[in-house]
């Protein structure tokens, strides 16, 4: 069985570690902070001072990160994981990140007699928990199946869609167009609730319609402010955005319909609702609403 590494203890990171420790790999860890490690390595994990010392330790490593320049700073720093011998390692990155970021680093791995896999997943806290995540691979075919037996843990899908950085272009394309639906529900249920709409029946109405995503369902209760659980909170929707933007810019695609679902999470980012679920955007817009409206609107009597 290969040893295994992992860097980046979030959300998403500590529940995927834990079900390779829990599935028997060896298992070394690193975080930029120590105390999300603890539960693993209460459980057995081994820990790294430095993303050196993990590829020392390690014959594949799992990196999830929050954005590009976390994702380059791992690999590429002082101490990263490249800095030392990494002959023979195969680099699993999982982060949502730009694809030419991949490509760039795709070609400083080979450089160092290692190979990298890109294989970002979609799917939140819930279904990571539950091994059920649908993995987006791009990379090498040999690559892709010496991974396999370590992917297959942490996903209910491994789905190669070609060469590297098809992976990374494949969850932008999935993140872009679920961030542009919560941007539009958002700016719907806003302008419903101006005139007098209640919420409970608007989303009544969109869940018995073919308007609604399967998705939307599971968010109703955090809509309805019955659960604050956060799966994905808005902060790190705004940094995908991001990085679907820049993606889109580098393919020449016009992207204002993202541009516009970007102003919104950042927007509520800046406004305090950084850390909260997905959802809250919607509770965002709606509070715009009622302090920007110039005119009071009432409906008529049924």
């Amino acid at each position: 069985m290969e040893r295994l590494g992992f860097i980046g203890l979030g959300r998403m990171g500590r529940v995927m570690a834990g079900r390779l420790l829990a599935a028997g790999f060896p298992l070394t860890v690193h975080n930029r902070t120590r105390a999300r490690a603890e539960a693993l390595l209460a459980d057995g994990a081994a820990w790294a001072e430095t993303p050196a010392e993990v590829t020392a330790r390690s014959d594949l490593v799992f990196t999830i990160l929050t954005d590009d320049h976390a994702v380059e700073t791992v690999y590429c720093g002082r101490d990263g994981l490249l800095s030392t011998d990494a002959s023979g390692r195969l680099f699993i990155e999982m982060s949502t990140i730009r694809t030419s970021t991949i490509l760039s680093l795709a070609g400083m791995v080979d450089q160092r007699g290692a190979r990298l896999l890109d294989a970002p997943v979609s799917g939140t806290v819930a279904p990571a928990r539950e091994g059920q995540l649908l993995v987006l691979v791009g990379g090498r075919t040999s690559d892709v199946d010496r991974a396999r037996p370590a992917l297959r843990v942490l996903g209910r899908r491994i789905i190669h869609l070609g060469g590297q950085g098809a992976g990374t272009t494949m969850k932008l394309v999935l993140n872009m167009t679920m961030a542009c639906f919560w941007g539009a529900l958002a700016e719907s249920l806003a302008v419903g609730q101006q005139f007098g709409l209640n919420i409970e029946t608007m989303l009544d109405v969109y869940l018995d319609s073919a308007v609604a995503p399967p998705a939307l369902r599971s968010k109703t209760p955090a809509l309805l402010g019955e659960t604050s659980e956060v799966a994905f909170d808005v902060t790190g929707v705004r940094k995908d955005l991001l990085a679907m933007v820049a993606t889109a810019q580098d393919a020449g695609v016009p992207a204002p319909v993202a541009s516009a679902a970007l102003a919104h999470f950042a927007a509520a980012t800046a406004a305090g609702y950084g850390e909260r679920d997905l959802a809250a955007v919607v509770e965002y817009l709606a509070e715009v609403a009622r302090r920007t409206a110039r005119t009071a609107f009432t409906l008529g009597e049924p």
